[in-house]
C-alpha cells in the first residue's frame, strides 16, 4: 500500500502534502460534471431542449441527492463547482453580448429592455411582500424573471445572503413557468396578429430563458428567432446594473457594518465585471467567431457543472418549505409581464 508523503506540523501534527490535498475536490467535480454531460444529452430531446442543460442539471442534482447518497468527501468539489466554476461560467457568459448589435437594434429595444426590468422587479417585490413571502426568495423570484432566470438568480444570490435551498427552489420555480411559457407562445403565436419582428420583441421580452426565447421564437422564423434572441440579450446586459441595486439594497445590516470597514467587502459581484470584460471583448471583434462559440459552450458546460452542484445541496424536502404564496407571486409577475410586453409591442411598433 502506498503511504502518501506527509511533513511535521510546527505543533506535532501530520500534514498531508500538497498533491492529497488537491485531490479532495476531483470526486465531488467530477460528480457534478458527469451529472451536467447527462444533463446534455437529455436536452438534446425535442422537448427538454425547451428545459436546456442547467436547468436540467439542477434537477438531476436534486433527483441524485433524494434517491442516492452524497459521498461526505465529495462536498468539497461540489461547493468549489456551485460557488467558483459558477462564476467562471458567468464571465464567459458575457462573451454572448456585443454592445453594437443591442445599440443597432435602436433605443426602442433598450427602453424596452429597462421598461420590462423595472417593471417586473417592482410589482415582484412588492406583491412578495404583501403576501409575506420571504424576502429573499421573493427577489430571487423577481430578478429571474424579471433578467435572465438562473443566470440571474445564481448571480444575484451570494449578494443578498441567500440560502442554498432558496436559489434551488427559485431556479426550479422558473425553469418551470419558462418552459410552460414557451410551450405556451409557440401555440399562441397565429393568434397574436404580430409580424416575425414584433414577435420577436415579445418573446424576447418577457421570457425567462435564452433556452425559452429560442424554443419560443421558432415559429417567427429567422427574423422572430434573431430578433428574440437580441432583445433578451439586452436583458442579459442589465444584469449588471440590476445586480449592483439589489446587492446594496438587500444586504443585511452585519454586511453594512462589514462594508465601513474595507472596500474588499463591499456587496460588488466583482465577477460580473469579469461578465463585462468579455462583452467589451466581443464587442471589439478581436475574437474569432470560432473562439466565441467555444467560450459560450464552455460557459454554457461550467454553469451547468454548477447548476448540478446547486442541486447535489439541495434536499427534496426544502421544496416544501415554499408556500402557496410564493407560487403564486411567480405566476402573477409572469402573467403581468405578458400584458406589459404586448403592451409594449403595441405601443413600439
Amino acid at each position: 500500500m502506498q503511504i502518501p508523503n506527509v511533513q511535521p506540523s510546527p505543533i506535532g501534527k501530520t500534514v498531508i502534502n500538497d498533491s492529497a490535498r488537491w485531490k479532495k475536490p476531483l470526486k465531488g467535480i467530477a460528480l457534478t460534471a458527469t451529472l451536467a454531460v447527462l444533463a446534455g444529452r437529455i436536452a438534446e430531446a425535442p422537448f427538454f431542449s425547451i428545459m436546456g442543460i442547467m436547468i436540467i442539471s439542477i434537477m438531476l442534482g436534486v433527483l441524485w441527492k433524494s434517491v442516492m447518497d452524497v459521498p461526505a468527501d465529495a462536498s468539497i468539489g461540489i461547493t468549489f463547482s456551485s460557488k467558483f466554476l459558477l462564476r467562471a461560467g458567468i464571465i464567459l457568459m458575457g462573451v454572448r453580448l456585443n454592445f453594437n448589435q443591442i445599440l443597432d437594434a435602436g433605443i426602442r429595444v433598450v427602453l424596452i429592455d429597462m421598461i420590462v426590468i423595472a417593471f417586473t422587479l417592482t410589482i415582484m417585490i412588492f406583491l412578495g411582500k404583501w403576501l409575506r413571502v420571504d424576502k429573499t426568495l421573493g427577489v430571487l423570484i423577481a430578478v429571474g424573471t424579471a433578467v435572465c432566470g438562473a443566470a440571474a438568480i445564481v448571480a444575484v444570490a451570494p449578494l443578498i445572503g441567500t440560502k442554498k435551498e432558496q436559489t434551488a427552489i427559485s431556479v426550479a420555480c422558473i425553469a418551470i413557468l419558462g418552459t410552460l411559457g414557451a410551450v405556451f407562445y409557440i401555440f399562441l403565436y397565429p393568434y397574436l396578429g404580430l409580424d416575425s419582428y414584433s414577435y420577436g420583441v415579445f418573446a424576447g421580452s418577457t421570457l425567462h430563458e435564452l433556452a425559452h426565447v429560442i424554443a419560443a421564437g421558432a415559429p417567427g422564423g429567422d427574423m422572430g428567432s434573431e430578433t428574440a434572441i437580441l432583445v433578451k440579450l439586452g436583458r442579459v446586459a442589465l444584469l449588471i446594473p440590476v445586480a449592483l441595486v439589489l446587492g446594496y439594497f438587500y444586504r443585511s445590516t452585519e454586511r453594512m457594518e462589514n462594508d465601513k470597514k474595507s472596500w474588499r467587502k463591499l456587496p460588488i459581484p466583482w465577477f460580473i465585471f469579469g461578465f463585462l470584460a468579455m462583452s467589451l471583448v466581443n464587442t471589439t471583434g478581436l475574437l474569432p467567431q470560432s473562439v466565441i462559440h467555444v467560450m459560450i459552450a464552455v460557459s454554457v458546460f461550467l454553469m451547468s457543472i454548477a447548476m448540478a452542484g446547486l442541486g447535489l445541496s439541495i434536499n427534496m424536502t426544502d421544496f416544501k418549505k415554499v408556500g402557496k404564496n410564493t407560487v403564486v407571486v411567480a405566476i402573477v409577475g409572469f402573467a403581468a409581464l405578458i400584458v406589459l410586453g404586448q403592451v409594449l409591442v403595441v405601443a413600439f411598433y
